[in-house]
């Protein structure tokens, strides 16, 4: 029958005892089973408990093992699936049984099954037999239709209520940690909060497997509280700690799925339910084994919940929503259909089932999952076939039967006893069975850190089997009473080794009971030696899982490529093939695990000669395997600079260039490899596709190589208010690339229609090459702080000529991959700086009708309002016409106006219409005809800024001070809009040009067209999300001091791209300028200014180590830091407080970090020996302590994952381990040059400090060395232009290099010596201003042409530019030299000829007299006769003479 019994119904503990004490098994026994160990051993414990005195001595037992069983004398007898399945294979009648219960038959295991199928044969043989199918959620139904339509019976539980809560996870995906799933850190987090906040009672928390619930029992961490582990891998007595009484401790109990069913722990009152389960699933496709952590099904959901309702009231906490749950299916699937098929095939063979397909599955699994199954045996040699087709056993695979484990462990101890290794075959079954839980690696960073230290002492090269064995063998020669602690010496799981030693004894006795093969307790094989036993494992381990064979791609991001189905999946990070740094070309593997990413788990390496030699021969093509395996090129020598250039923004160049060349080659395997910390490049390829790829390489390397030596800065001659300066390009080698003197635009604006739609090199090369000039400096606009208007700006590129500028802008409406690029010259101020006001803009809109009006309007208004409009509007005067009005037929709260002057805007009729009623108007409008063609966007543009341009500060030309845009009209337009932006300063010169323009016609337009401007101005600012979410209350606080303002608007809302825009509306510019600058700095947070942060230090945040760094300060701090990877600027975001603290921990952070980088010794590359690492633990030890003791002074670290020693001393301690380390390499691998990444600097000749290599060529030189040669080049001007130091290197120093390696203030110093050295060298064609000191430059006149007057921006000096002289209107070059040389000459000439000049005959000087008497007082004293030139000492005595001699003074 099939007895549904509700959770706490009794049914495993009662139904035995009513069946026992019924006398309806007579003198034989009643078998109950159970899917798990400790599921049967508890209810057999319980059963004992509740029947003492009942029965006989020893009527009711557990056996553990079909091995133990040699009849059933017992009345009751608890045994799991699997042992009753074993005795029915030796014993197919069950002699000795009754009765066989089948216990929690909803769990549809492998061997249940397989169980309910063989005992429904014997039900046909044995007609005293009976059979209780026992579940609380197993589908009732299809069992008993499976066993011939059999009675139901439903027995009500006795539970008590369970209150279930829905707690959704706070997180998602994989912990910064790597290896424990977020969940785990929910249900940690879960259970510390239950514990704090509920009263009394047992916390049992499901998770899925033993190394989750080790890792959170070593995380929880509660007062009063003691934290228990269940899982199936615990021996018995560390699994019933779990029932044990802790007098005054809360029991926290973290489990896995073992505490689902049929187990009972007294006092479990709270369940924690993360919702997950570990999975082993075959995958038919691909005939792998997957193990993967999946959702649960519905029926386990409620089993959990249903733990916490046994003995009282209890509270169950998903982890997951209520949709989540209705999303599970009802029951798990059946294991028949997920698991290989193997053990069950061979077990139905060795029943004598020739055709499995035939066999009376419960759920029959698939074809595909049977053949594979049969092709697997056969592969191991289990399996025949006959001549007439029919399979037969083969002596192995009755030997596996009777072993009745996984046949590919049967086979790995059969072939090892083929090789007199039978010892070391048996501990090969055995830690592969529990090779998961051996390590044990949890706890804190440090803790992880030093269990991988410790690992690698045990780690052998042919892989995880191998490093399982030596492990095994070290700990077995270990005395009994040390074994706990030496497991806790070096990080091994005691648990796990205990459980490998039961496996190992029960598979000993079983190869000596059913076998007759006795295990010698001796080993053959040294883990310290390489001998034939090594070889003879390894194709015995090759032999056993050659279905799971992998290759070596050659590519580290591919991984290994299983031979069967071609898919590339990772070794594990635990795998000890990772401590040797030279991975094997071939690999078998146990099994596929699924978590984040696919790992390929207990991996051995296996040899070439063993694959070709297997019988069966293997399932795939070896040969082509090899022939499509990548190969590598490694180029060197690149700066780092150009290398993130060419991989981009997150790898976007790289990832586009990958995609060509895959296309190109048509293989989806190529790849490129970027070392930015080695500076080196590789290039994975196959031997045919390798040239063509490198080809691609070569060709965008050689792009940006050509664009970062073409890139130049834009700075100023002088910065002057209000004026633009002089622009020079200052570009590689330090040299001035070019001096535009003309104020002619080099920089122009692009927009594109969708950025998204064409790569950043295309477009550039695109404008190179219709421009025909090179690009000298590019910058791509991110979108942060940018108006909405202004999405389609992709950014602003500068030429090396103006020419080439004017020529870009050219492009208007161009279409370039389907969308449309617009290029307008740049309002850009000057220096580069991107900006194009120095204070907030602020924006007007401007628009006037592009369709004439026919003289009709529409008035809408309230419906009950219309008639009242009608009378108000009778026989109105409307710009000297009286006009008619009527209801609208067409709308109920509409009034049409006929008979307006079809002159007259849509604000003058509204305005006199506003005046005629006290009615409410809601909306106006003109009836307007067909468009009329209208004056060009440009030619509007221009009109506008001639109207403006009076208005604005005459010391500015208008283009510097506000911007037109004209928006082309769509066809459907009625109005024609403009936008125009103003420098926020000039608020009070925009509100006078906007209050002009009003009402205006512009030219080209007819007379209708009058201008309307906006009442209101505009402007918004947008930041990124991450931005937001550290600054939202300050944002929110700030914006809730502008509420009470008058006449302003601040809304807040969140972009469809998840960013948050600012708008600010007023109705004048001034109050748009003023609020929107609180907003722009909140947003733009503040740059961190250290002098200690040099490029090199920075560089570090894009390297791994620095970007966990980076959010950890963000997390620590509550900060958002932001690095611009073209200025090597910081940023940080938050409040004030939160800022200050973020800066001074990130710059420690980072100088620590990059301190700890300079002191850092590697293991592996640069032809070191792959075993480096492991011959250093074994001579130093785990902790290197034998390396401390010879160099005194220094700490270290070893970090295995990296093959990285960090030494925590001096550089001197560094270089003394390095050499002793060279030691070890050269005298075990004889090394014949020394591994030394340290070069002699080309400037000092003495080791690099502090190297920095130069981005041009990639030599290397101390970067104080570079620095001093800069300072050198700014003091003498013949070291223009500056070049690489290295011998037969000639490549000048690019910009990139000088921004790396020179202060702001050194840098300008450098700018201004090559602007002097500019001057000098060209040969008279510039000059500087001839003002002491001045830094304005001007181009002297061509020999023979008029000069220009050069007026000096900084010093307001005038200078001809043809004579180089004072400028001298009216006189030409010649004359006025030769006045500057004699200035008595210029005298002279002026004075032939004139008759009011004279000169005084005591001291010479020229006198002039336009009018008045004829007395003049010359300057040394004298009173002169003009007439007569005699002298006087008075000036009467003057007098009286010009009277007596002239006879008048005049």
């Amino acid at each position: 029958m099939v007895l549904i019994g509700e959770t706490g119904s009794g049914k495993s503990t009662q139904l035995v005892q009513f069946l026992a004490d019924s006398g309806l098994a007579g003198d034989k026994s009643i078998i109950c089973t159970q899917p798990r160990k400790i599921a049967a051993v508890s209810l057999a414990n319980r059963v004992r408990e509740e029947s003492i005195g009942c029965y006989k001595n020893k009527s009711i037992i557990f056996y553990p093992t079909s091995s133990v069983i040699r009849a059933f004398d017992s009345d009751i007898v608890y045994m799991t699936d699997h042992c009753l399945l074993q005795h029915y294979m030796n014993d197919n009648n069950l002699s000795g049984i009754s009765c066989i219960i089948v216990d929690e038959a909803h769990e549809r295991s492998l061997n249940t099954d397989l169980l309910l199928a063989l005992i429904k044969s014997l039900l046909c043989r044995r007609i005293d037999i009976r059979l209780v199918i026992m579940s609380a959620t197993a589908d009732a139904n299809q069992l008993s239709e499976y066993f011939f339509k059999c009675g139901i019976f439903h027995v009500v539980g006795r539970n008590f209520p369970v209150d279930v809560r829905y707690v959704p996870c706070v997180m998602e995906g994989i912990s910064v940690s790597g290896f424990v799933a977020s969940y785990v850190f929910d249900v940690v987090r879960m259970a510390t909060e239950v514990h704090i906040n509920e009263k009394d009672g047992t916390i049992l928390a499901f998770l899925t497997s033993q190394m989750e619930v080790e890792w959170a029992c070593g995380k929880f961490n509660a007062p009063s509280a003691v934290a228990l582990a269940l899982h199936g891998k615990l021996s018995s007595e560390e699994q019933f700690r779990v029932f044990e009484d802790l007098p005054g401790k809360r029991k926290v109990i973290f489990a896995t799925n073992v505490a689902e069913t049929a187990l009972t722990i007294p006092g479990v009152k709270y369940i924690i339910d993360s919702g997950m389960v570990k999975d082993s699933k075959f995958e038919p496709g691909s005939g792998m084994n997957v193990l993967r952590v999946c959702r649960i099904s519905q029926s386990s959901a409620n089993q959990r919940a249903g733990r916490a309702g046994r003995t009282e009231p209890g509270r169950c906490y998903r982890l997951y929503s209520a949709s989540d749950y209705e999303s599970m299916p009802l029951n798990q699937e059946p294991e028949i259909r997920r698991v290989h098929l193997g053990v069950a095939v061979l077990r139905i063979l060795a029943l004598g089932v020739q055709n499995v397909q035939d066999f009376d599955f419960v759920d029959a699994p698939s074809t595909r999952a049977i053949e594979l199954a049969i092709r697997n045996l056969f592969q191991l040699g289990a399996i025949t076939r006959r001549s007439n087709g029919a399979l037969q056993l083969t002596n192995d695979g009755r030997s596996l039967v009777k072993l009745g484990i996984e046949p590919r462990l049967g086979k790995l101890i059969l072939g090892c006893i083929d090789h007199r290794l039978c010892r070391e075959g048996v501990v090969l079954a055995a830690v592969m069975a529990n090779a998961s839980s051996i390590f044990c690696r949890i706890g804190n960073d440090e803790d992880k850190l030093k269990s991988d230290c410790l690992k690698v002492q045990f780690c052998h090269h042919n892989g995880d089997l191998f490093t399982l064995l030596s492990v095994y063998k070290e700990w077995e020669a270990v005395p009994q009473d040390r074994k706990s602690k030496w497991c806790f010496e070096n990080s091994i799981n005691a648990k796990s080794m205990r459980r490998c030693q039961d496996t190992i004894k029960e598979i000993e006795s079983c190869l000596q009971r059913d076998l007759h093969v006795i295990t010698p307790s001796y080993w053959m094989w040294d883990p310290h030696m390489s001998t034939e036993h090594d070889k003879n494992m390894k194709k015995v381990i090759l032999s056993s899982l050659q279905e799971n064979v992998a290759m070596y791609s050659g590519y580290d991001q591919l991984g290994y490529q299983v031979a069967l189905t071609g898919h590339h999946v990772q070794l594990h990070p635990s795998s000890s093939l990772l401590i040797f740094s030279q991975k094997p070309s071939w690999v078998v593997f146990g099994e596929i695990l699924s978590i984040s990413n696919e790992y390929l788990v207990c991996v051995t390496a296996v040899d070439i000669e063993s694959l070709s030699t297997l019988y069966p021969p293997p399932l795939f093509d070896m040969s082509m395997m090899e022939s499509r395996r990548l190969q590598v090129r490694v180029l060197t020598g690149f700066g780092s600079t150009l290398l993130k250039r060419f991989c981009g923004k997150s790898n976007s160049n790289l990832h586009d260039l990958e995609l060509c060349m895959r296309t190109e080659c048509m293989d989806d395997r190529i790849g490129i490899e970027v070392n930015i910390d080695l500076n080196e490049l590789r290039v994975f390829a196959t031997s045919e596709g390798m040239e063509k790829a490198f080809s691609f390489v070569n060709g965008a390397l050689e792009y940006e190589r050509k664009l970062l030596l073409s890139e130049c800065m834009e700075k100023g001659l002088y910065h002057g208010p209000g004026v633009l300066p002089p622009i020079a390009l200052f570009g590689a080698g330090a040299e001035i690339k070019h001096l535009e003197l003309e104020k002619r635009c080099l920089t122009v604006d692009v927009y594109h229609s969708n950025i998204d739609a064409i790569a950043d090199k295309e477009l550039i090369m695109f404008l190179e090459k219709f421009a025909s000039s090179s690009i000298c400096a590019i910058h791509k606009f991110t979108g942060i702080g940018l108006d909405n208007c202004d999405k389609e700006k992709w950014g602003r590129v500068t030429f090396l000529t103006p020419g080439a500028a004017a020529k870009a802008a050219e492009l208007n409406g161009v279409e370039v991959n389907g969308s449309l690029v617009r290029v307008v010259p740049s309002q850009t101020s000057l220096g580069g700086d991107h900006k194009m006001f120095s204070f907030p803009a602020v924006k007007a809109k401007v628009y006037w009708p592009r369709r004439p009006s026919k003289g009709i309007a529409i008035v809408k208004g309230e419906e009950h309002d219309v008639q009242f409009m009608v009378n108000d509007f009778y026989n109105l005067l409307i710009g000297g016409k009286r006009v008619r009005c009527q209801p609208s037929n067409k709308s109920m709260d509409s009034v049409m106006i006929n008979g307006i002057d079809k002159e007259l805007s849509d604000a003058e009729i509204l305005e006199i219409l506003r005046s005629a009623t006290n009615r409410r108007i809601l909306n106006f409008f003109q009836v307007r005809g067909d468009a009329i063609e209208n004056p060009p966007s440009s030619a509007c543009e221009e009109a506008l800024l001639k109207e403006i341009s009076p208005f604005m500060p005459k010391r500015n030309p208008h283009s510097n001070c506000c911007q037109v845009q004209v928006v082309p009209p769509e066809p459907k337009d009625t109005f024609i809009k403009a936008f125009i932006t103003f420098d926020g300063r000039l608020h009070l010169e925009a509100a006078k040009a906007l209050e002009q323009l009003e009402g205006k016609v512009l030219p080209g337009c007819l007379s209708w067209q009058k201008i309307k401007c906006q009442q209101s101005f505009h402007s918004s600012l947008s930041c990124p999300a991450p931005v937001y979410s550290v600054i939202n209350k300050q944002l929110e606080s700030l914006l809730a001091s502008f509420r009470h303002l008058t006449g302003a608007e601040c809304t807040l809302d969140k972009t469809a791209s998840g960013s948050y825009r600012v708008k600010i509306s007023a109705n004048a510019t001034k109050v748009v300028a003023e609020l929107r600058r609180p907003v722009e700095e909140l947003m733009r947070g503040k740059t961190i200014d250290d002098a200690s942060l040099t490029p090199t230090v920075v560089q570090h945040l894009f390297s791994r180590d620095g970007i966990n760094l980076k959010k950890s300060v963000q997390q620590e701090t509550g900060t958002f830091i932001l690095l611009d990877r073209h200025s090597l600027k910081v940023r940080v975001f938050g409040s004030p407080d939160k800022v200050a603290l973020a800066q001074k921990k990130l710059v420690e952070s980072l100088l620590a970090l990059h301190e700890s980088k300079q002191l850092e010794i590697r293991l592996r590359g640069r032809d070191l020996p792959p075993n480096l690492m492991k011959e250093v633990v074994r001579k130093f030890g785990p902790d290197l302590h034998g390396l401390k003791g010879m160099v005194p002074g220094a700490a270290f670290t070893l970090n295995t994952r990296r093959h990285v020693i960090s030494v925590h001393g001096s550089k001197e301690l560094k270089q003394k381990v390095e050499e002793i380390i060279y030691e070890i390499a050269q005298m075990r691998y004889d090394l014949a040059e020394r591994f030394d990444n340290d070069t002699a600097c080309p400037i000092c000749l003495c080791e690099v400090e502090d190297g920095y290599r130069l981005e041009g060529c990639g030599h290397l030189f101390c970067r104080l060395c570079l620095v001093e040669q800069c300072e050198s080049a700014s003091k003498n001007q013949d070291s223009f232009p500056i070049r690489c130091a290295r011998q037969g290197c000639r490549v000048p120093i690019l910009v990139t290099d000088l921004r790396s390696l020179l202060s702001s203030e050194k840098l300008e110093e450098l700018f201004r010596a090559s602007v002097g050295a500019f001057v000098a060298l060209s040969g008279g064609t510039y000059r500087f201003c001839p003002s002491p000191d001045c830094p304005s430059v001007y181009r002297v006149a061509d020999p023979g042409t008029a000069g220009e007057p050069f007026f000096c921006g900084a010093c307001y000096a005038e200078t001809c530019t043809s004579c180089c002289l004072e400028y001298h209107p009216y006189l030409s070059c010649e004359r006025y030299q030769e006045f500057k040389e004699d200035p008595d000459s210029s005298l002279r000439e002026w004075c032939r000829g004139k008759e009011d000049v004279k000169s005084c005959p005591v001291c010479g000087y020229t006198i002039e007299k336009f009018e008045g008497c004829n007395h003049v007082l010359c300057r040394c004293g004298r009173h002169i006769c003009w007439a007569c030139l005699e002298v006087f000492g008075t000036g009467e005595d003057c007098y009286d003479h010009l009277r007596n001699v002239h006879g008048a003074i005049i």
